[in-house]
């Protein structure tokens, strides 16, 4: 079958004065069917048709069609309906096709549900930090880093321990205070061990805190709050920089102790992460801090926290009071005396 292309290049060339025997031998064409062509005045009705009109084939029929009036309006009244629950129901009432038709159907046309929007939530400045510990391998060893970020400027604040307990933790968060300067109103945990003891509220129980905990918040002013089982994306403003920590400081560097481990991640504080374009507050976190942040933070406590679990510091042995006795002595003659 010879197409439209073809028919159009016969007629230029026999306007050029080709003959049929030539054009016959050059495209190979009956010089029959060019002679028909030329009587019938097919080629300049393929020249004003512009070509072969083709069409789209109609959509075959399938035998779900008469039945996606039924999973519709099942689907309508019971969104979450299972494509193999309306599978079965479609073959009740009739259809013999295979199951992946009708669950290809349903996916195709099951009612979502609008997705909520997420409504960022910005915290007031001083109200809130946000604390957690992240775990890294070094050649010597495993290390916990105390991560503290104040939620209003994103200021990141983390040291490097080698435990998860409760007078590191303590320790860390006076040594962050210090050096934000100041206190936030609370500070926000997972369920951090130290700091919660048990967490019912996921079925509807209660909140139980470590009492010594308790004391170290009051005695610094701050209250203790902490995310609910499951729900550590409330907690996303500490989680997120724990990544950064991971991406930005710690990949692809080396140290050499834990000494150099924390100078490093101070160096990296003060010159990198605080003084970042943050994507979110699309401001640096240490002028944000400066301008809003820092006046609104609760004042430092005079003194630091001396929690149950700390060990007195030696006392000097005192050396014992010289025993002195005092003798008089008298001549034998009073003696006579008394007990004449």
């Amino acid at each position: 079958m010879h197409g439209w292309e073809t028919r159009m290049l016969l007629r230029h060339y026999l306007e050029q004065g080709v003959t049929k025997a030539e054009l016959s031998r050059r495209f190979g064409v009956g010089r029959r069917s060019i002679h028909r062509w030329v009587e019938a005045g097919q080629l300049d009705r393929d020249l004003e048709g512009g070509g072969t009109q083709y069409r789209a084939r109609p959509p075959a029929g399938h035998k779900l069609d008469a039945y996606k009036g039924i999973i519709e309006a099942r689907l309508e009244e019971f969104p979450r309906l299972s494509a193999k629950r309306l599978y079965d129901e479609v073959q009740a009432a009739g259809y013999t096709g295979g199951y992946g038709r009708v669950r290809d159907y349903v996916r195709a046309v099951r009612p979502r549900e609008p997705e909520e929007a997420v409504v960022r939530f910005e915290t007031p400045a001083g109200r809130q930090g946000q604390v957690d510990f992240a775990t890294f391998t070094l050649p010597w060893g495993r290390r916990h880093a105390l991560v503290m970020v104040l939620s209003h400027s994103r200021l990141l604040w983390l040291r490097f321990y080698r435990r998860q307990t409760m007078a590191v933790l303590i320790e860390g968060l006076e040594s962050a205070f210090g050096w934000f300067g100041g206190v936030p109103q609370e500070l926000l945990f997972d369920q951090m061990r130290a700091v919660v003891l048990s967490d019912g509220r996921a079925g509807g129980g209660e909140l139980v805190l470590n009492a010594d905990f308790l004391r170290f918040a009051a005695h610094w002013g701050f209250r203790v709050r902490s995310c609910r089982p499951y729900r550590a994306q409330t907690k996303g403003k500490v989680e997120r920089p724990i990544r950064y920590i991971r991406d930005s400081f710690f990949y692809g560097r080396e140290f050499v102790n834990d000494e150099d481990l924390n100078e490093q991640a101070l160096v990296w504080l003060e010159g990198t992460a605080n003084r970042r374009w943050h994507g979110t507050t699309r401001e640096r976190p240490v002028e944000r801090f400066e301008r809003d942040e820092q006046q609104a933070l609760l004042p430092l406590a005079r003194y630091p926290y001396r929690h149950l679990g700390a060990r007195r510091p030696p006392q000097p042995a005192r050396r014992p009071l010289p025993v002195t006795v005092d003798v008089e002595r008298r001549p034998l003659s009073v003696y006579a005396e008394a007990v004449s």
